[in-house]
Order: C-alpha cells, then sequence, then structure tokens
C-alpha cells in the first residue's frame, strides 16, 4: 500500500518529531521521577492508547469534526488543562513522611495507566496534529485512505512507545540513583507536581484550534 520511498520518509519525520520532548514527555519525565521506572513505562501506554484513540478518529474524519467546532475544540482543551493541574495540586498535597527508607506515596499502575490515557485523550494538540501529519503520506490513488491512516498511525504509536520508554528509563534511573538522598526524596513531588500544573497551564493558553500545533 506504500511505496518503500515514502515509508522510510515518514519513519524519518516520525523519529525527528519525536525526539523533540513535548508534553507527553514532560508527563512521561514526571511520573518516572515521582515513582520509578515502570511507572513511567506505564504512563507511556496509557499515553500511546489515547493516541490510538485520535488516530482512529482522523481515519473516520472525527477529527475533522472536532477541529471545526471551536466550542468543542475549547471544552476538549480545558477539560485536558483542569485534568492535568488537578493531577498536579493532588501530587503536591501528598503528604509525605520522609526518612533514610521513606519515599513518596505510591499510585497503583492502573491509575497511572487511566491517568495517561485521559491526558491524551482530552488532548485536542493530539488530534490536530494526526489531523495535519499523517495525510501527508497518503496516497488517494492507492485507495482505502483511512486504512492507510491507521497503519501510518500505528507505526507511529509504535515508534513513540519505544521512544517514550526510552525517556522513561533515562529518568527513573536518574531518580533511583538519587533515592537515598532525603533531599531529593522531598523534592520529588514538588518537581512532579510543579509539571503536571505547567502543563495545566500550557494546554489552557495554547491558543485556538487555528494555531493550535
Amino acid at each position: 500500500m506504500f511505496d518503500t520511498a515514502s515509508l522510510v520518509i515518514f519513519i524519518t519525520a516520525t523519529l525527528a518529531l519525536l525526539l523533540a520532548p513535548g508534553p507527553a514527555v514532560l508527563y512521561i519525565v514526571a511520573r518516572s521521577l515521582e515513582q520509578g521506572r515502570i511507572a513511567g513505562i506505564v504512563s507511556a501506554l496509557g499515553i500511546a492508547l489515547g493516541a490510538v484513540v485520535h488516530v482512529i478518529f482522523a481515519a473516520f474524519g472525527l477529527s475533522a469534526l472536532l477541529m471545526q467546532s471551536a466550542m468543542v475544540f475549547s471544552l476538549v482543551k480545558y477539560m485536558g488543562a483542569a485534568y492535568l493541574i488537578y493531577i498536579g495540586i493532588q501530587t503536591l498535597r501528598k503528604k509525605t513522611e520522609v526518612n533514610e527508607v521513606t519515599e513518596i506515596q505510591t499510585m497503583t499502575y492502573s491509575r497511572i495507566f487511566k491517568q495517561g490515557f485521559v491526558v491524551n485523550l482530552l488532548n485536542p494538540k493530539t488530534a490536530l496534529f494526526f489531523l495535519a501529519f499523517l495525510p501527508q503520506f497518503v496516497d488517494a490513488e492507492r485507495g482505502g485512505v483511512g486504512i492507510q491512516i491507521i497503519l501510518l498511525g500505528t507505526i507511529f504509536v509504535g515508534l513513540a512507545i519505544v521512544s517514550d520508554s526510552l525517556y522513561a528509563l533515562i529518568a527513573g534511573t536518574a531518580r533511583q540513583l538519587l533515592t537515598g538522598s532525603i533531599m531529593m526524596i522531598r523534592s520529588q513531588k514538588y518537581m512532579s507536581g510543579s509539571i503536571y500544573i505547567l502543563l495545566g497551564l500550557m494546554t489552557a493558553f495554547s491558543g485556538d484550534s487555528k494555531s493550535a500545533g
């Protein structure tokens, strides 16, 4: 369905985009600093599932409908921003008993996965990205435009999982090396909470559907 040259260009462009840390990477790094490498990878998988939903929406034209409605776009955007800020505030409010062996209160992996999924699902910029990026590599003359978009989106999400997991491993390892530091333990929740709130504010003030990117 795809010629080799187009597929190589698509993969190259995808890798170039993934190497530039965005909101999703910041979210994964925050989770990894807060709870370790596995938590970061689980959050990456949740974000990936949210991306899959956006790919399906793009394939069936639902993303186009979303972008044409300023009201719907704003609603989704502010819901996502509010959720990120809520996570940040909850993180900052955690009571942490700190000593030589006590770390920050943990969260179940299922909850981390759900949070990652919701964060990306409620991010209209993700919908905009797939709507704008994937069709550039679709050949309408070959037919099955929706199937082509889904296949390209699947490749993108697969590469994103690998890239995001590497960020999780790096951040989680840095956290692990500093676990013995009481100051680091005390500062973990403040670093993580601040990143969540910053992401929420970035989403809220990111502009309308025409200027989003």
